[in-house]
């Protein structure tokens, strides 16, 4: 069952839903009934069998808590090594063992179609396993309790398609002993996401599917693949940001703060401006697990005569990981590579024009102007992610 697409799911929901309400009401009890009620959903949305091979069928579940448990064992080997001092060659074999199976089931598919090794939210399940990994590296994560990490980990509200939450943000909300005030302000907070959820996905991108996307999904001259990127600009929007709503909505009634997703993309006023805004999770992923380190081992062991080089082919780099995540087709991948070389292109502009108007004017003719541009470089770049142009 995947979640937040039926009102089967919510129908099901009700049975954990309903007593977390009670269970809020008490400070550590609400803890409990947050792992039993993963617990539950998580059967009742893996219990589905995966064919790995042409006559050989495994059910999700079992996919999903040996990988769950493979990772807590990883994470606690490398923490152990960790302790003993720092060495680069560890952590790069502990990350390549932590990718491995979101590896393999991107990249064995390619040349083995047969080979189908893959859970519902794996590339999401795996940037948060990675996330403990380079906390251990760092030493910003010095324990990791079963319990809490396989919580952590496979959370039902956002197992699926995120938000993409931190370790150590989690911690502060497991550890947090919530008084009924705070119980309170979480239901109010999550009742109002859950119904901007219905909001978004089940009337307006609904709506924008059934009159307005598929229609021009069956044209093929230039007016309709240009409302086509419009639809289905809009439609992406609001099915995933109402998606994002009600995992952040159900997190909130079981005391996890999951963060927001979404901040009004569309107002952007450039492209950096526009990662700020659209998929938050993903994005600050990227920038501090990517590009900042790559940016800073550049400069560090300086790689290029020019400091900016760094920057801007960490953003090409970075993007273009983006975009591989999303898939193997070559659609994700020019995806991908498209807002890398548009945000090393906005470098460069700030950069080499200080004084761009366009980018840095508050005058409201410049800014409605650079939104309006910037829109519609983002509209095209889902019209790419969209496949439709290949």
């Amino acid at each position: 069952m995947i979640p937040y697409t039926s009102f089967l799911y919510f129908g099901v929901s009700l049975y954990v839903l309903i007593p977390a309400l009670i269970a809020g009401l008490f400070k550590r009890v609400w803890k409990i009934w947050l792992v039993l009620a993963t617990i539950v959903m998580l059967v009742i949305q893996y219990f589905t069998t995966q064919n790995i091979l042409p006559n050989f069928a495994v059910n999700e579940l079992l996919l999903l808590i040996a990988y769950a448990v493979f990772q807590w064992l990883l994470a606690i080997v490398f923490l152990f090594i960790r302790r003993r001092g720092k060495s680069q060659p560890v952590f790069y074999v502990a990350v390549f063992l932590s990718l491995l199976p979101l590896l393999g089931a991107k990249f064995i598919p390619l040349f083995q179609a047969d080979y189908q090794i893959f859970f519902l939210g794996l590339s999401y399940v795996s940037f948060r396993s990675l996330d403990v990994i380079i906390g251990i590296h760092d030493e910003m994560i010095q324990s990791v309790p079963p319990v809490q990490y396989l919580t952590y980990l496979l959370l039902f509200t956002t197992i699926s398609s995120g938000p993409i939450d931190r370790f150590r943000r989690f911690n502060e909300d497991w550890k947090r002993e919530r008084t009924r005030d705070e119980f309170l302000l979480d239901l109010d907070g999550g009742i109002h996401r859950i119904f901007t959820g219905f909001l978004y996905k089940f009337i307006l991108a609904a709506l924008i599917k059934q009159y307005w996307l598929d229609p021009m999904s069956q044209g093929t001259n230039i007016l309709h693949i240009a409302s086509y990127m419009y639809a289905y600009t809009f439609y992406l929007f609001f099915d995933f940001a109402g998606y994002s709503a009600f995992a952040i909505g159900f997190s909130y009634i079981f005391g996890i703060h999951t963060p927001e997703n979404f901040n009004r993309p569309f107002l952007s006023r450039d492209i950096r401006d526009f990662w700020n805004r659209w998929h938050m999770t993903l994005s600050f992923w990227f920038r501090d697990h990517i590009y900042n380190r790559f940016v800073f081992t550049a400069l560090k062991n300086k790689w290029f005569k020019n400091r900016y080089t760094a920057s801007y082919i960490g953003y090409i780099i970075t993007m273009g990981l983006m975009g591989v995540w999303h898939g193997t087709a070559l659609h994700y991948i020019v995806y991908g590579l498209y807002h890398g070389v548009l945000l090393a292109a906005t470098a460069w502009l700030n950069q080499r024009y200080k004084g761009n108007r366009l980018l840095n004017d508050k005058g409201f003719g410049w800014q409605a102007a650079s939104i309006f541009i910037t829109f519609h470089l983002i509209a095209f770049s889902f019209l790419i992610f969209s496949g439709r142009l290949f």
